[in-house]
């Protein structure tokens, strides 16, 4: 296998360059029936141009041929993703991602005048057909992955690699009548050791994360004391939170501003009905918050939905003078 991953990133140096930026990730799979634990190798590959993609995949086909390897193809605009096997189990994942070429596109806000809106785009780390739809859009999104599932690392490798920002979306606990909790969340109770750790494992599955967001927390988001204990963690590693608001009564944002930590609150919630409809007049909603307030920040989802409705607003709202902006460029 080993063998195998060292073609792979020798083809790439060629045909990319010998500065292409390559990264990889062993992953554990799940052992299968009879089999022992099992790990495949995540390669990260960023061409400058299509040209260079199209190249690669075909120099890629060859390798797996002469190993006798199996591939499967995924694709959306931008990243192409190839899965090597070899008697049924996966041993190479490579991710092709070409970074977007309009470098002056959703995240140019520092500089720009009117109104500013910054999208993230949360729950990223379930679905990679999802991720790889949302990420096919022809603009920068901020995107908030949550921590330890089989996919939140590439997910934000693939991310940043395109020009995305990406944020954790930090899972807190909520009240029990809430959505379910995941595996490893922020619970009342914990002390600043505790929080640390669970913060810094959460931190090694979802690399490049500048910031970030609360998954539910409605009832951690109002509970000073562990609010208290997360703010200076977030100090300490440069990290800014932006507050979801999950509950009214949330204290994160103030105790985030009392302990010096740049944040910033969610405006508006885009897809708490899953429609392309009810996503386009929330979002007019963030637009009015952001024409009259100078900025806002919006949250919504991977749905089919709201990817349907970005993907044809945006590029309207920019052509009315709408800056589209990383959510970076809002917390202070």
């Amino acid at each position: 296998m080993r063998q195998i991953t060292q073609e792979i990133v020798a083809s790439a140096r060629t045909i990319v360059g010998p500065k292409a930026e390559i990264t990889i990730r062993p992953v554990m799979q799940s052992p299968g029936a009879g089999r022992s634990e099992q790990f495949a190798d995540s390669i990260y590959i960023s061409p400058s141009n299509p040209s260079q993609s199209r190249a690669l995949e075909e120099s890629l086909a060859g390798i797996a041929r002469r190993h006798k390897l199996g591939v499967s193809r995924s694709a959306s605009d931008g990243i192409v993703v190839l899965e090597f096997s070899s008697g049924g189990v996966r041993t190479q994942t490579i991710h092709i991602v070409t970074r977007l070429a309009r470098e002056a596109g959703p995240s140019s806000g520092h500089a720009a005048r009117g109104a500013r809106l910054a999208i993230i785009v949360d729950d990223l780390g379930y679905d990679p057909r999802a991720a790889q739809a949302l990420l096919g859009l022809p603009f920068r999104l901020t995107v908030s992955v949550i921590p330890h599932l089989q996919f939140s690392t590439e997910v934000a490798e693939d991310a940043f690699r395109r020009g995305d920002e990406v944020l954790l979306h930090l899972p807190m606990q909520a009240e029990p009548s809430g959505a379910k909790q995941e595996k490893i969340e922020l619970r009342m109770g914990m002390d600043r050791q505790e929080v640390a750790s669970t913060l810094a494992g959460m931190l090694e599955t979802v690399p490049h994360a500048v910031g970030v967001n609360n998954h539910e927390g409605s009832l951690a988001t109002a509970d000073p004391a562990l609010m208290q204990e997360l703010m200076p963690a977030l100090r300490q590693r440069g990290l800014f939170f932006v507050d979801s608001r999950t509950t009214a009564a949330t204290v994160a944002y103030t105790s985030a501003e009392e302990a010096g930590v740049r944040a910033a609150s969610r405006k508006v919630f885009l897809d708490d009905v899953a429609t392309v409809n009810a996503v386009r007049a929330q979002l007019q909603l963030a637009v009015r918050d952001a024409q009259r307030n100078g900025s806002a920040i919006a949250i919504g989802h991977p749905h089919p939905a709201t990817i349907a409705a970005l993907s044809e607003a945006v590029p309207q709202l920019e052509a009315r003078g709408i800056r589209f902006v990383f959510v970076s460029d809002l917390v202070h």
